[in-house]
């Protein structure tokens, strides 16, 4: 028998049983620490539920702005063609009636923009027709905002001058149950 020397008895081994256990602490650090980006969507307030039908004797047809987005993406405004460029600014002019139009909302408080969908229709355009008239809203605040303290309507604006502006024009759009693919009643 031949001697051993000590070279032979070291091992070429490197010892590992270390590395999974960093790399599991490596990956709970970085799931702990990352944030995940969510889609906020569109914020609308939804009102209260309730089991009672709504009066619609109350309301009169020149205070309702009737938007419907058919299965081919038309718009009809009042049962009327209309282009989304310029919804914003027919929308503006029926919420603020400035020259006291018969046919027009009588004032702003008692504007309704009643929109609806056919189920067919592409979530782009819904997105298009609901940000126009949002916007429509946005304008006319800022104009109020202008008139009255001299500044935009915006998110530095107090909380009590943005409360007395949308008194005065408040947000109402009411979304009316999608009808079935190409049914435009």
């Amino acid at each position: 028998m031949g001697k051993t020397s000590t070279r032979d008895r070291m091992s070429n081994e490197i010892n590992a049983g270390s590395m999974a256990d960093i790399a599991f602490l490596l990956l709970i650090f970085f799931l702990v620490t990352t944030t995940i980006a969510e889609d906020k969507g569109i914020t609308v307030k939804l009102p209260v539920w309730s089991e009672e039908e709504p009066d619609i004797t109350k309301l009169k047809k020149r205070n309702v702005y009737a938007v419907l987005v058919n299965a081919q993406n038309q718009l009809l405004v009042r049962g009327e063609l209309m282009r989304v460029e310029d919804l914003r600014n027919n929308a503006k002019e029926f919420i603020s009636n400035p020259y006291g139009r018969e046919d027009l909302a009588e004032k702003p408080t008692r504007a309704i923009i009643s929109l609806k969908n056919d189920r067919g229709t592409e979530y782009g355009t819904y997105l298009g027709v609901y940000n126009e008239l949002k916007g429509a809203y946005n304008d006319l605040w800022t104009d109020l905002a202008q008139k009255k303290y001299g500044v935009d309507y915006s998110d530095d604006l107090p909380v009590a001058w943005k409360k007395a502006i949308r008194e005065e024009i408040p947000f109402v759009i009411s979304e009316a149950e999608p009808t079935s693919f190409g049914e435009e009643n």
